[in-house]
């Protein structure tokens, strides 16, 4: 019972320094746009992502990658290596904001954050919104 006790105890102090995010492992978010938000091109799109390091493409260092922007494309499977074409945006240099260029239409954005290799980290590190580029 004591053991239990203790695993309690040092579970609710973990969330409390932690935080909520934490406590429920990393995540990212679109800073902006926000999800469902009319935009003129170009517009910003930034990124933001908790319980990881952002560090620039090259090494593979563990809990530390760099954001992706697909463009109407769905995350990429953990492990899975991110292609490099005009659908998949790679931030290589750890940038967490850029400005991004479409024609007029409606899009899928999804965030996608990888390794220093450029292997997603899976859907639990993506983020998928819709905006309308007028």
């Amino acid at each position: 019972m004591r053991n239990l006790q203790r695993s309690v105890a040092a579970g609710l102090l973990a969330a409390l320094v932690m935080g909520p995010a934490m406590a429920q492992g990393p995540s990212v978010s679109f800073v902006e746009p926000k999800d469902g938000a009319t935009v003129t091109s170009p517009f910003r799109v930034k990124f933001a992502i908790v319980g990881m390091e952002v560090q620039p493409a090259g090494a593979v260092v563990p809990n530390a990658g760099h954001h992706h922007l697909l463009i109407n494309r769905d995350s990429i499977g953990k492990g899975q290596p991110i292609p490099f074409d005009d659908k998949h945006l790679h931030f290589g240099k750890g940038q967490t904001e850029a400005h991004v260029i479409l024609p007029p239409g409606q899009y899928r954005l999804t965030m996608q954050f990888a390794d220093g290799a450029h292997q997603s980290y899976g859907e639990a590190l993506s983020k998928t919104i819709s905006v309308t580029v007028k």
